[in-house]
């Protein structure tokens, strides 16, 4: 087994890429990069910041025969033979081969998992302007180059041709490697913006340049498997993380001062021990933690800058890197008791567990934000508008990947706003927004809305049903309290209520185990009888507490789902409204909402038998 690391060049890459000569072997995984994974990493390319190394393996070794197939998106000939396999860089050169060229159009999926085809645009006034700017230089929009809003009714930016485009100032990226026939007619009207943005952002992607890690063809298919295992858990976060150990280890200032090399894993160690006592926090990794100590640390010297140019604030993992020990060692203290205090934050939010949690990734903003408010983050007013972010984060579902450039404006925006309501609001709560049909579709704690709304409930004084308990931090523990069905599986199988209905939100709710084995899969009107003879109440004060979960008595009393499940809706919608103090787009009640038929897995939730 040999190797070699060349440099080629991005437009190499997308040459061999469509003509086959670099293929997939058919072990590798389907792509699936999100629409802003892809965004960032065009930015990326622009800027002409490293985007990593890939991996690829020469063929034509006859004891390793691989099954190839072509990178998605491109054209190539069934049978086309390549010349080498691409073990790590999937995801990368996918997004950059559909991107670049051809129509431009990717087949990604946002946030939620919704499937989407978007095109790639840079405003080309913006990125010439700034080069710190080329995040929001840079667009993604549907493949038809329309932007809408109000359900597609209003358009707010049209750039579905080539004369709307120039006319508006978008260059299309899919135009980057041959952008003459573009430019030139662009150029007639803006010479001068079209000379410089080729000069400045055209030309140097052009030159753009990806190292990789060529493996030969002597290489065996065990070490193949060991190199592609390797390479695919740890991921970028991984190599961050042993980078950032491997710097801190090498610091002579320490040494000199300690005698001793700094540890960065056994130091993280130590603070998992601190954070023992409070299990919600095993959510947090260890690059969490650092992407957390960079924002403070870059913040500090943002502020501290008398420069017309400060340094800029950042969580991006190219920042981490550059961390100072010393850096580290001074926030490090602060951070670790900041997330103790997130952990009580959650609890009084009634999010207990780690499974429970909406996004592990906006405690990273949170943590950071606690340390920049200091004691002030206890005062009752700064903790209300604290909530009032973090639902909006979870509701408005604003985590879910890519979330650097959101972490920034958190701890730019949040603090002086908590601690000063006539400071701007964040962008985080501008843009929350939230329609009723999206109750339908959360089914799963794959969705943070979803287990946010579950805490909601909770949080509303709800109360177990059959021990009559509320559900604080210890009593959530001993009852066992999760999500279960009101209306449960089996009933509804029975019934022929449908998917969507039967598994949405609005028929779950949080009861003690004990709860759900009593409800078994009978009908609610049979199930309340057994809960008020077991339990020892009268059908009064059992309405009551139903009541508290948002459920209308009369309806599950007569088993009348459909009455239940539109006077629920529209409960959740009200306290959904309470939290994000914005009306909720009554979509399905108006009878203009989009008939969902996603696919959708459903939570294993064994119904027990009548006790």
């Amino acid at each position: 087994m040999g190797f070699q690391t060349p440099m080629y060049m991005l437009t190499d890459y997308l040459d061999q890429t469509r003509k086959g000569i670099i293929q997939l072997p058919d072990f590798q995984r389907g792509y699936k990069w999100e629409d802003e994974r892809i965004r960032q990493l065009l930015i990326t390319v622009l800027r002409g910041h490293p985007m990593g190394v890939v991996m690829l393996l020469e063929t034509g070794n006859a004891l390793v025969r691989f099954k190839p197939r072509a990178v998605e998106g491109t054209d190539v000939p069934a049978g086309t033979e390549p010349k080498k396999l691409l073990l790590d860089g999937q995801q990368r050169l996918t997004s950059l081969t559909q991107a670049l060229s051809g129509d431009g159009i990717v087949g990604t999926k946002d946030d939620r998992g919704k499937l989407l085809d978007r095109r790639y645009f840079v405003n080309i006034a913006e990125a010439i302007e700034d080069p710190n700017r080329m995040d929001e230089a840079v667009i993604s929009v549907p493949a038809d180059g329309m932007i809408k809003k109000n359900f597609d009714r209003d358009i707010v930016l049209d750039l579905s041709t080539t004369e709307k485009q120039q006319e508006q100032g978008f260059f299309p990226l899919n135009e980057l490697l041959n952008p003459m026939p573009w430019l030139m007619p662009y150029s007639f009207k803006n010479q001068e913006l079209s000379m410089t943005f080729h000069d400045q952002i055209i030309q140097p992607a052009a030159n753009y340049q990806i190292p990789a890690i060529e493996l030969d063809s002597d290489t065996d298919k065990s070490a193949v498997a060991t190199v592609f295992e390797k390479v695919n858990i740890g991921g970028l976060p991984l190599n961050v993380f042993e980078l950032l150990t491997s710097v801190f280890a090498g610091d002579a200032a320490y040494y000199e001062r300690t005698g001793e090399d700094f540890r960065l894993n056994d130091d993280l160690q130590e603070i998992r021990q601190h954070w023992k006592p409070y299990p919600v926090l095993d959510s947090i990794e260890n690059t969490d933690f650092l992407q957390a100590l960079t924002m403070l640390s870059t913040l500090e010297k943002h502020n501290a800058s008398t420069s017309s140019r400060p340094p800029a604030v950042s969580a991006k993992r190219e920042d981490v890197l550059k961390l100072e020990l010393e850096d580290y060692l001074k926030w490090r203290d602060p951070l670790r008791d900041a997330f103790v205090w997130v952990a009580g934050f959650l609890a009084d939010r009634h999010v207990f567990r780690k499974r429970d949690v909406p996004y592990p990734k906006q405690l990273v903003p949170l943590a950071a934000i606690k340390v920049a408010l200091g004691k002030d983050a206890e005062l009752h007013s700064v903790s209300q508008r604290l909530e009032s972010w973090y639902w909006a984060g979870v509701i408005g579902e604003l985590y879910g990947s890519a979330s650097e450039t959101r972490f920034v404006r958190d701890i730019e925006q949040v603090p002086a706003w908590a601690a000063d309501p006539d400071q701007p609001t964040p962008r985080t709560i501008n843009d929350a927004n939230f329609v009723e049909s999206r109750l339908h579709s959360m089914r799963t704690r794959n969705s943070a809305a979803y287990k946010g709304l579950a805490a909601l409930i909770m949080a509303n004084d709800a109360r177990d049903w059959m021990e009559d308990k509320t559900f604080g931090a210890v009593q959530h523990k001993d009852m066992a309290v999760d999500i279960h069905h009101i209306f449960p599986q089996r009933w509804c199988n029975e019934n022929g209520i449908d998917d969507e209905h039967r598994e949405s939100i609005v028929n779950k709710t949080m009861l003690s185990a004990h709860t759900n084995r009593v409800i078994g899969g009978v009908a609610p009107s049979k199930y309340l009888e057994k809960i008020e003879a077991k339990a020892g109440i009268d059908s009064g004060y059992l309405d009551n507490l139903l009541t508290g979960h948002f459920v209308s008595p009369e309806a599950v009393r007569t088993d009348d789902f459909e009455s239940f499940f539109t006077q629920r809706r529209e409960a959740l919608c009200q306290l959904i409204e309470a939290v994000l103090q914005k009306p909720v787009q009554r979509d399905v009640s108006q009878g203009i909402a989009a008939e969902d038929s996603s696919h959708f897995e459903t939570e294993d939730e064994p119904e027990a038998e009548f006790e």
